[in-house]
């Protein structure tokens, strides 16, 4: 282990993340690692090679990639394909990352990209509806992911490519054909991530795949750096843009219920919480968006 991953290492574990906001909590927490922010994502965010290459490349003239970090996921596209796109939009609220992404453009000489800062929750300054939509292991650090999903398909094109990759935990009890997850992987990785501000959803996949026309699919564990014995389990979502149907807007409704349960600024108990106090001696209580078993004042 080099200088540069221990400070990583660092940054990710015992560094205080600071900031009364979105965006000056991320700069607090990428600041110091920007720099390195892409040899050690290599070893911690996997699937991301296979899930570029699931994507039809051939249907997609202009992609918006939100969360986009230090634009390394330029490097999973293929070269040819890359450069016949007409247009990539790199958004993210991180500085410090979009100047790390800023470079890699440069360096690149492609001349269809340009970055965005901007919060995805947020209106988007987009003037264009796009044919893909990709959120690359960053859906997972936004608290409110229905609202980021919500605001980035108002701009993509009907029967639209929208594809994510995340980690994430499986419900408790899942539909059949779906991946189930025991009592330690649905409770240990939500609280271990939390840490960090990542809001790991049992919600996640299910209202992906009530609002996309489902094209591909993956869920699978991957082996974690400095973390021996362990895998986190992550999946791969490639969906089309659906019309707004009766039903589905009744689920529509039913998921923000969910996420407006108690206010905006509730605290949600978990089946954790008792576990995770008495056994690691870590916070009495997190949010968890949707995992609901009681609400604190």
């Amino acid at each position: 282990m080099n200088f540069a991953e221990l400070k990583t290492l660092y940054k990710l574990t015992l560094a205080p993340i600071r900031g009364n906001n979105q965006e000056e909590r991320l700069e607090s927490f990428y600041k110091g690692q920007a720099n390195h922010y892409d040899d050690f994502r290599k070893k911690l965010l996997p699937g991301r090679k296979e899930f570029f290459q699931k994507i039809d490349w051939d249907k997609v003239n202009h992609w918006i990639d939100l969360g986009c970090g230090t634009g390394q996921n330029l490097d999973f596209v293929p070269p040819d394909r890359l450069a016949k796109i007409k247009r990539i939009d790199l958004v993210d609220l991180s500085s410090s990352l979009l100047e790390v992404c800023q470079e890699r453009i440069k360096k690149s000489k492609l001349r269809n990209a340009r970055i965005l800062k901007a919060d995805v929750t947020e209106k988007l300054p987009l003037d264009d509806k796009a044919d893909l939509i990709t959120f690359s292991y960053s859906l997972s650090m936004i608290s409110d992911w229905i609202l980021a999903i919500e605001n980035a398909q108002k701009h993509l094109r009907p029967n639209g490519q929208f594809a994510v990759v995340d980690f994430y935990v499986a419900k408790k009890y899942p539909p059949y054909g779906a991946a189930q997850h025991g009592w330690f992987t649905r409770n240990f990785w939500p609280n271990w991530f939390a840490n960090d501000n990542v809001f790991l959803s049992p919600d996640l996949l299910p209202y992906l795949k009530t609002h996309f026309s489902e094209v591909a699919l993956s869920e699978s564990f991957a082996e974690l750096p400095y973390l021996p014995g362990l895998k986190v389990p992550y999946f791969y979502f490639i969906g089309t843009k659906m019309e707004t149907t009766h039903k589905g807007q009744g689920r529509n409704d039913e998921f923000k219920s969910a996420r407006t349960l108690g206010g905006k600024k509730s605290r949600i108990k978990t089946h954790f919480e008792n576990f995770s106090s008495n056994v690691f001696n870590w916070s009495d209580s997190i949010y968890w968006p949707f995992h609901v078993q009681g609400l604190s004042s």
